[in-house]
């Protein structure tokens, strides 16, 4: 299990991270949203024990992760723009990464290469963006990781390639119980993968939750009257977001599923339909709740 607790980190007068608390369970698939400079690359960075926090405490089954290189040896890293060293194949770097991590398999190796297709003898900066991923995902699941953690993780990918990749992860987390931190700007790819999610904003973690749950509490409602939408209605529910469209009343709205129909079903709307929202949704009209501005929102 991975563990942050009232972890705070700053740059200066700039403080990237405060108090923050996050769990990971172990053999889950997390995925870590969030605006542009919320925080996300910070806490990853804190994670995998580049950067140490100045406040908090940040664990992998109970051991600290800063300087401590047994437990390094259990995680890997893919940043956002993968990194290897000049002018290497992708089979010398395999033979590199051989020696810093003693659960490296190059059974493993040599089937992820032939499943990706990679030409190992080639010099990997020469390879497209996509491929330079791929050849990141085949290094990093040859070391059979405990802990794998994605920046941006299929930014560049063709779609045969991100279902072979989406693929090969969910079967680790399935046989292994290895756990994955995810962070990425596409919602879909998150909703897709993740069992579980957390959003993060100015250096705070708003909310952290199972995806299920997460999209159990928050609805999309469309609502239509004979004579205009009771005013108690909209009261009682307090939403997130409202919009009319012709004579239908969009609005999103927090709470029990069973609790808001009956609410509405009070009011006797002559179209009353209730719709779940997709990740991508629900992290805007909750991000919209805290007063982060969205314009032109298209749902």
């Amino acid at each position: 299990m991975i563990e942050l607790k009232n972890v705070s980190k700053a740059f200066g007068r700039f403080k990237a991270l405060e108090n923050v608390h996050l769990t990971i369970p172990k053999g889950s698939i997390y995925g870590l949203i969030g605006s542009n400079g919320a925080g996300k690359t910070t806490l990853i960075k804190l994670l995998v024990g580049i950067y140490r926090q100045e406040k908090g405490d940040i664990t992998v089954d109970g051991l600290p992760v800063y300087e401590n290189p047994s437990l390094k040896e259990k995680i890997y890293y893919i940043p956002d723009q993968p990194s290897f060293l000049s002018n290497y194949t992708t089979k010398q770097m395999a033979r590199y990464y051989k020696g810093f991590y003693p659960s490296w398999s190059e059974e493993r190796f040599q089937k992820l290469i032939e499943l990706l297709e990679v030409d190992v003898n080639k010099k990997i900066h020469t390879f497209s963006k996509g491929w330079q991923r791929q050849i990141a995902f085949i290094l990093s699941l040859s070391t059979n990781p405990e802990i794998l953690i994605l920046d941006e993780p299929l930014d560049g990918l063709d779609p045969v390639a991100r279902k072979k990749v989406k693929n090969l992860l969910i079967n680790d987390v399935a046989e292994r119980e290895m756990t994955i931190l995810i962070s990425s700007h596409n919602l879909r790819e998150i909703e897709d993968i993740c069992d579980h999610v957390g959003i993060i904003h100015k250096g705070t973690l708003l909310i952290e939750k199972e995806l299920d749950e997460l999209k159990a509490n928050i609805h999309k409602v469309q609502v239509a009257y004979k004579e205009g939408m009771p005013k108690e209605l909209l009261k009682n529910l307090n939403p997130l977001y409202t919009e009319k469209r012709g004579s239908i009343i969009l609005f999103i709205v927090k709470g029990d599923e069973d609790t808001i129909a009956k609410q509405i079903r009070k009011t006797n709307p002559i179209i009353f339909d209730l719709l779940p929202l997709t990740l991508e949704e629900i992290f805007i009209y909750e991000m919209g709740d805290i007063g982060y501005a969205f314009e032109n929102v298209i749902v």
